[in-house]
């Protein structure tokens, strides 16, 4: 039987079989994600489109937003209304003032909620129009179904429905804050430093902030990442780790209430290691052969009007000269060609006539355009009397 079994596994690694990677089993979350933050590609998917409270981890969201809309050194005047937030909270005092780069990291690593008010109310004017900002946001990163009624992530409802996320807009969310936007070095500095210490403007108040998020100490490459935990949303998590070359973000919500504090961590190693194992970067370079196309109405290169003209098609790639993807040995990715087959002039050198996809399980994941080559004059009543004399005076 042993002999038998060698010999099977032997015939499968010569063979080249695709063995397919066994996914994450007996997750504790109710929505869980593991992406791809490069691309955004979903690489692991439970509930992911389940619209869920989704608590703190609104303050990504947050955080990012007064990053880029604010100032670092802005001096932020507490309000009542920030005052009386409920704990988990700074402590704040009516009147009080604060440097936004400390309230940043209240915000992150202590999660408070008074912090939240204090810096939405100060780039936006009210927690109302910051909310806006905030949904505005959501929708151009990409999100779904998303909508944010409070800048902390507490549990509210309005006319239009209740503050709620899903795991695969979380995970967008996440990974346009560490990968795309302008403000990504000091989002990824402030959710990765472990303690910070500050005083209130007038230096009569002392404070220390330490990080809550545990998963920065658990796996090698984590860097970034936030906690959250209300009575309707139980605890969720979003974070994410970069491993040769690699960055995952794993979102997680309603993964367990009290006594079950502990979930969100084994949840986040378990789809962690799942992306570390079984994902790596593949090129494809397959060459393109693109035909070439005929042109109507086309003004010939050579001497006679009888010449049928044609023109070539190129890939406009951009800037962009790296065709890997983040794949599992048993995925391929199918090279799709679409353009016309006939043109008709005039033709202006990269006018689009068609596009290359690459695709996977029948999505996109990258699209580039098919371009002509040169410029392609249209046959003109003139430019025929000219040949026409042309060809007289030869005779």
């Amino acid at each position: 039987m042993k002999r038998f079994l060698a010999f099977f596994v032997s015939f499968i690694l010569i063979c080249g079989f695709d063995v397919q990677a066994e996914e994450p089993t007996g997750l504790y979350a109710k929505a869980a994600v593991l992406m791809d933050a490069d691309s955004g590609r979903v690489l692991f998917n439970k509930n992911g489109e389940e619209v869920l409270a989704n608590a703190s981890t609104t303050k990504i969201l947050t955080c990012i937003l007064a990053l880029e809309e604010g100032n670092l050194d802005d001096i932020v005047t507490v309000s009542d209304n920030a005052v009386v937030q409920p704990r988990v909270h700074l402590g704040m005092q009516k009147g009080e003032e604060f440097v936004l780069r400390d309230l940043l990291y209240s915000l992150m690593l202590e999660s408070h909620n008074d912090s939240a008010v204090a810096i939405a109310e100060h780039i936006a004017g009210t927690t109302e129009e910051f909310a806006k900002n905030m949904n505005k946001k959501a929708k151009k990163i990409g999100c779904k179904n998303t909508y944010f009624i409070t800048p902390n992530g507490l549990d509210e409802t309005d006319e239009k429905g209740s503050h709620s996320t899903t795991a695969t807009d979380l995970a967008k969310i996440m990974s346009y804050c560490i990968m795309e936007s302008e403000q990504k070095d000091m989002f990824i500095t402030i959710t990765g430093t472990p303690n910070h210490s500050f005083s209130n403007v007038a230096g009569t108040r002392n404070f220390n902030c330490s990080n809550h998020n545990s998963f920065l100490n658990m796996m090698e490459g984590a860097f970034s990442g936030k906690t959250g935990f209300t009575g309707k949303a139980g605890y969720c998590y979003v974070g994410a780790l970069e491993r040769d070359g690699r960055t995952f973000v794993v979102a997680l919500l309603a993964c367990g209430w009290p006594n079950n504090k502990n979930y969100k961590w084994s949840d986040t190693r378990k789809l962690m290691e799942y992306g570390v194992e079984n994902y790596s970067y593949r090129s494809v370079e397959e060459k393109i052969e693109l035909p070439r196309i005929p042109v109507e109405n086309g003004v010939p290169s050579g001497d006679s009007i009888f010449d049928e003209v044609y023109v070539d098609l190129e890939v406009d790639y951009g800037t962009e000269n790296d065709f890997s993807f983040l794949l599992r040995d048993d995925e391929k990715i199918e090279l799709k060609t679409t353009y016309k087959e006939k043109l008709t002039a005039p033709l202006k050198a990269g006018e689009g006539v068609g596009e290359i996809s690459y695709y996977l399980d029948g999505n996109v994941l990258k699209e580039y355009p098919i371009i002509v080559a040169e410029h392609v004059e249209e046959r003109s009543i003139a430019w025929l009397f000219e040949k026409i004399v042309e060809m007289y005076f030869k005779l």
